[in-house]
């Protein structure tokens, strides 16, 4: 059986240490997993469409962590935006700091990635402790996670826009490559940012849906 967390959390900013990574935890009453979201280039914690999904997904029950990957100032190198090994290693360090908090030692964790967040979310999950229950990609590039692709073991869920040209060619690529249970889900009409009326909450109900299955 899934624990739940019986104590609600509001919006909390916290720090990832040892690196100072600043975070926000939001906890609902009974909340049964805790989803990590690792957001694209240039975006961060404050990320608008990662925090209305978050916040949806939180009145499905699940806990949710919107961190920044880079401090300010490895920001301001542009290479460091685009090091998909490194952005994973500090998706991992939130992992294990969600761990290392006693109310959420056993609890299940996902990853939420969008854009090169996608990648850096599977790599994290094929390479570094703790191990993660689900990972769902909105919208992101899988592919970047090359040679990490076939030692996933998250049940992964791959959302792409139906308008977003390439990106829909490079998730079926990672697909193919990916050995963990595996569902590519392309929504009518959406571009690459799901700007467009009604798909992001579709995101939401098909991410929602495939956290809850892989939680149990």
């Amino acid at each position: 059986m899934t624990q739940q967390i019986l104590t609600e959390i509001p919006p909390t900013e916290v720090e990832i240490a040892p690196v100072g990574l600043q975070a926000i935890l939001t906890v609902p009453e009974n909340a049964t997993g805790m989803i990590i979201f690792a957001h694209g280039s240039g975006s961060g914690r404050l990320s608008p469409r990662n925090n209305y999904v978050a916040s949806a997904l939180r009145e499905d029950g699940f806990a949710t962590l919107l961190l920044d990957l880079l401090t300010p100032e490895e920001e301001m190198d542009r290479a460091n935006v685009f090091d998909i090994g490194l952005l994973a290693s500090r998706l991992s360090m939130a992992a294990r700091w969600v761990r290392n908090q006693t109310a959420f030692s056993t609890i299940p964790i996902g990853y939420f990635g969008a854009s090169t967040g996608a990648g850096a979310a599977l790599v994290a999950a094929a390479r570094d402790e703790p191990d993660v229950d689900a990972v769902v990609s909105r919208g992101g590039r899988p592919d970047l996670a090359g040679q990490w692709l076939s030692k996933v073991r998250a049940p992964t869920l791959l959302i792409v826009g139906s308008l977003d040209g390439q990106v829909i060619g490079l998730n079926k690529q990672a697909l193919d490559a990916l050995n963990a249970p595996k569902r590519m889900t392309v929504v009518q009409g959406a571009g690459h940012l799901f700007e467009e009326p009604g798909t992001l909450e579709e995101v939401i109900v098909h991410a929602s849906a495939w956290f809850s299955t892989y939680f149990d």
